[in-house]
């Protein structure tokens, strides 16, 4: 038997990304396809208005934003994040998420484990 490290998702074809979480009503819907010490890769549906507070992460966040539109704050700077694009959150750097929007992401953080 084959060991997987991605879970939640069909293996071996074709998968529109944008149906794995679905929209819910004043919520923040997440599903988890990988964690693990080096990496944790998650699918997020956020509802308009709906955040993530400001906090920090230990590793480097990649955001890409696949429907809708996002204002992530890194640091002290703002940005508006629509479909189609990616922005990265350094480690160690307080962060925050605002759906303008509701919108999807996929968020892949990598993890230093060599410290």
């Amino acid at each position: 038997m084959n060991k997987h490290f991605i879970k939640n998702i069909d293996f071996s074809k074709p998968i529109d990304t944008t149906s794995l979480v679905e929209y819910q009503k004043g919520t923040v819907i997440s599903k988890t396809l990988s964690q693990n010490k080096y990496v944790n890769i998650t699918l997020f549906a956020f509802d308009k208005d709906e955040e993530i507070s400001t906090h920090k992460s230990e590793g480097d966040a990649m955001v890409s934003i696949l429907d809708g539109e996002a204002m992530i704050t890194i640091g002290e700077e703002s940005f508006k994040v629509k479909k189609g694009e990616t922005i990265v959150m350094p480690a160690n750097i307080n962060h925050s998420l605002l759906a303008i929007e509701r919108f999807k992401m996929i968020l892949t953080v990598l993890f230093d484990v060599e410290k």
